[in-house]
């Protein structure tokens, strides 16, 4: 049973930055795509950013140029640095397989506000 553990997550101001971390146990982590997901109060849980093993990354038109995902295969972690924050980025962050396939974490609240 792979238990996925995301942290870093807080309030900031526009404009602000955060580093997310989201470590995964259980499984061969190396393998999977990995992603970042998020879910805004009363909207569905959409995909931000994946990353597959050998680097190659893939990013939302919304967060594109302002968020970066990396990966730590040695420790079984991902990362989101998220850079340049708006008001729009406030949601719950999760981390997961691009398609999902594991049991979702607790998720880490972002808030973006002044």
């Amino acid at each position: 049973q792979v238990q996925l553990v995301e942290s870093g997550g807080g309030l900031v101001q526009p404009g602000g930055s955060l580093r997310l971390s989201c470590a995964a146990s259980g499984s061969i982590f190396s393998i999977y795509v990995m992603g970042w997901y998020r879910q805004a109060p009363g909207k569905q849980r959409e995909l931000v950013a994946d990353i597959i093993s050998n680097g190659y990354t893939y990013y939302a038109d919304s967060v594109k140029g302002r968020f970066t995902i990396s990966r730590d295969n040695a420790k079984n972690t991902v990362y989101l640095q998220m850079n340049s924050l708006i008001p729009e980025d406030t949601a719950v962050y999760y981390c997961n397989t691009v398609p999902d396939k594991w049991g979702w974490g607790q998720g880490t609240q972002v808030t973006v506000s002044s």
